[in-house]
């Protein structure tokens, strides 16, 4: 890890927001979707919804339209909605803080959760599992699973917790510059000589 904390020393949160609730409304619409493409969209978003309430009282229909390109839109449509409806009903329309009352909204899973806390909050109740995770973490044999709650408990585990938040940055910054799903780098990989799978993917 300290060799990819050195490479990647400028690592951070790829999504753009300025409070917890646009972080969890961005990442909310990042999944399958690129955070260049998640960016572009938000941009805009943000400044026509402002609150919880806002995200709450929107058609479904707008907000479809408002995030048709980041694909599956009537999904996170829906559950960016619901997922406000509750922030305003349970939470006085501010975003929870912790892991339990973040899983109680709709459309939020540990990935989710644990992206908004450890980056709108600075807490590590957990690690973010996404693709680049999963695929790093197989190559490196951090794990024996593709199951991503299991590569977070194994994670958990061997990465000290003050690190949890920033393992994901650097893991996600070296998949997408190096350890790619097709064709990834290895002769330009600074870890290959720690990497079971260097050269034989």
């Amino acid at each position: 890890m300290a060799i990819l904390r050195k490479t990647y020393s400028n690592a951070k949160c790829s999504l753009e927001f300025v409070d917890p609730l646009q972080l969890l409304v961005a990442t909310i619409l990042s999944a399958q979707c690129t955070d260049d493409r998640v960016n572009i969209v938000t941009k805009d978003l943000f400044k026509k919804y402002r609150t919880a309430k806002d995200f709450a009282a929107v058609p479904q229909e707008e907000l479809e339209q408002a995030v048709r390109s980041t694909g599956f839109f009537r999904n996170k449509a829906k559950s960016i909605r619901g997922a406000a409806a509750k922030i305003v009903g349970e939470y006085g329309g501010k975003v929870p803080a912790t892991m339990y009352e973040l899983l109680t909204l709709p459309g939020v899973a540990r990935k989710t959760a644990n992206v908004v806390l450890g980056n709108a909050f600075g807490i590590s109740e957990g690690i973010a599992v996404d693709t680049h995770v999963i695929r790093l973490t197989g190559r490196l044999k951090l794990t024996d699973s593709d199951k991503p709650e299991k590569i977070e408990q194994d994670l958990m585990a061997i990465v000290p917790h003050e690190d949890w938040t920033l393992l994901t940055h650097l893991l996600i910054y070296h998949g997408r510059a190096i350890c790619t799903a097709r064709n990834p780098n290895c002769a330009e990989c600074l870890i290959n000589k720690l990497c079971p799978s260097a050269f034989k993917v």
